[in-house]
């Protein structure tokens, strides 16, 4: 398959990248396995073909796979050949996958070399001893089990239709599949920690391989000017510096400058490898009931972002889909997104990063069983490789693992422990930004308040916030379940206003009553969001939702991404100048 024609052909993960890499997305064998006796078989033998095609990223559930096939996958099998560049003498082969939902295994020419579990983190296997001359065969097995309870499964339907607010399954590979070539001594990942205050970058680089007699070298260049240059020696697994800046421009909203940095592997004036990258200058700070990012009081005009695509899933078909899905927020004067029940790629956040676009980083909880402390072996791992993956991007402005930690069907209540471990775990991981245990319900140990408020009534909404406005006393939801002690306070999901005037079937919904007409719902959606931007102590809202997913037709714009209505009317009402703003 040509390069042109490989679906997805960019480089899947922007803030970190090498020249020689190599795409494996495109047309695999493919192979459902509903007894999940494939190994039994021998499915993962070089010589076993599997029985039919798909069109890698996309999950076979999707359209663009070429198979669409919706029900229950218990498991699947992939497998493809590819030959490495001619070039790539020496060091190490490093296969990557950007995610496969759920627990996966990979074999190289038969070789095992290894098992993931997690459908929504990236995760890579050094595949070197496993490789030969000429043609080599990469099998993929996933097994996925989304009503188990044992597996956060996000807005996947648990039942065979699409229902309520869960929607089409995602089974086995949904990114990017890739080769890198790496040499023996190379740079495995950096953490970027940036101090506008005090001019700089502070590095932590990660290393494999003998570090002895190596150093790090970091270049900061801005508009391809050098502005930093920094050397540290090496000595172990890791090392860490501080860049000097002589230029400082902040990343923010309005102007989301962005630094190059150059990083480098010497040993003896030779370069041992080599990696390009990128940061941006910003702080986080919360005042009171404010949220500063770089001292200024900014409000959050957020809208919930589901990740969904008619055509691909999960899977955005281009990543000029995922650069127009922001495009679309923003047309309609939103400055940010929660990423909502979804682990999101790479490149979403590249682009966040690039348009000034402030996002949440989520976990898809959903699905999983939180009541006991065993949660966390299928939970924690995963949420960790997600923090740490997505660390460095200047538009992820906070974390938020859990959303809406209902009581189970059998009655059962999360396991509160659960939220404060994963909290303050994360909170070790990432000083340096606030962390929201679960979104709405029901908090135990949190640094923001966030309520969901789905009231349609604009009258009886204001009202219910009046007290915040005046005191500062705050509406809690559930009450008897979780208590607010002065957070920063803003209400993270409300709206949601049903609007499909040409619905034709009972499945559509949205929530409350469906306003008769445009009119009726510009007024309703001014008076709801009037009242938050105009609380002198709320910092923010998250409207639900940026577009329609499948039966959920509260979308401002279609499931095909198509406005519903005057995108000038909407962003003249969320661009109103907030109370709390400076």
């Amino acid at each position: 398959m040509e390069q042109q024609q490989i679906p997805r052909p960019e480089y899947p993960r922007p803030q970190f990248t090498r020249n020689s890499w190599l795409n494996l997305n495109g047309e695999w064998q493919f192979e459902m396995d509903p007894g999940k006796s494939g190994i039994s078989r021998g499915l993962n033998q070089d010589e076993q073909k599997l029985t039919q095609r798909i069109i890698v990223p996309f999950c076979p559930e999707s359209r663009l796979s070429g198979i669409g096939h919706t029900d229950f996958i218990p498991a699947v099998w992939y497998k493809r050949s590819f030959k490495l560049p001619d070039n790539w003498n020496g060091g190490h082969t490093i296969l990557h996958f950007g995610a496969v939902d759920y627990e996966a295994q990979v074999w190289v020419n038969g070789k095992h070399v290894g098992k993931h579990r997690g459908g929504y983190s990236s995760f890579s296997f050094n595949i070197t001893d496993a490789l030969q001359q000429g043609e080599n065969v990469v099998t993929v097995y996933a097994e996925d089990d989304t009503r188990s309870g044992l597996q956060p499964r996000g807005k996947q339907s648990g039942t065979y239709h699409s229902q309520g607010c869960d929607y089409t399954r995602t089974t086995g590979i949904w990114q990017t599949v890739w080769l890198e070539h790496v040499s023996e001594t190379y740079i495995e990942s950096c953490r970027f920690v940036p101090d506008p205050e005090n001019s700089c970058l502070h590095v932590t680089a990660k290393l494999s391989g003998n570090t002895k007699d190596v150093q790090f070298r970091c270049n900061a260049l801005l508009d391809g000017l050098s502005v930093g240059k920094q050397t540290a020696n090496a000595g172990s697994m890791s090392v860490s510096l501080t860049l000097p800046l002589s230029k400082i421009k902040l990343w923010n909203t309005d102007s989301p400058v962005l630094y190059d940095l150059e990083l480098e592997l010497i040993r003896d004036g030779e370069v041992l490898d080599s990696a390009s990258s990128y940061f941006g200058l910003r702080s986080i700070q919360l005042d009171g009931k404010a949220f500063r990012i770089n001292g200024k009081s900014v409000f959050q005009r957020l809208v919930l972002d589901q990740g969904f695509y008619p055509e691909g899933i999960y899977t955005a078909p281009t990543d000029d889909d995922l650069k127009q899905d922001i495009e679309m927020s923003l047309a309609l004067g939103f400055n940010g997104a929660r990423l909502h029940e979804k682990m999101f790629e790479p490149r979403f956040l590249y682009w966040a990063d690039k348009l000034g676009y402030l996002v949440w980083g989520e976990h898809a909880n959903w699905g999983l069983d939180i009541s006991t402390a065993a949660s966390l072996a299928q939970f924690l791992p995963e949420w960790i490789e997600g923090v740490e993956r997505d660390f460095n991007h200047p538009s992820l402005i906070g974390w938020c693992p859990f959303n809406e930690t209902w009581d189970s069907s059998r009655g059962t209540r999360q396991d509160n422990d659960v939220l404060r471990v994963v909290y303050e775990t994360t909170k070790a991981i990432d000083p340096t930004r606030p962390v929201i245990d679960t979104s709405g319900n029901f908090h135990v140990v949190t640094d923001i308040f966030d309520v969901h408020d789905y009231d349609q009534n604009p009258v009886t909404f204001r009202e219910r916030y009046q007290p915040l406005a005046e005191k500062g006393e705050a509406w809690v939801s559930f009450p008897d379940r979780q208590s607010y002690n002065g957070q920063p306070y803003f209400v993270s999901e409300y709206g949601g206003i049903w609007w499909n005037p040409n619905q034709s079937d009972e499945k559509s919904w949205g929530y409350g009553d469906r306003p008769q007409s445009v009119e009726q719902f510009i007024e309703r959606y001014d008076g709801l969001t009037s009242t938050l931007l105009e609380n002198p102590n709320m910092f923010g809202f998250c409207y639900t939702q940026l577009y329609d997913v499948e039966q959920e037709v509260n979308g401002l714009y279609t499931y095909d991404r198509q406005p519903k209505f005057d995108v000038e009317r909407i962003k003249a009402i969320n661009s109103k100048k907030a109370a709390i703003e400076d």
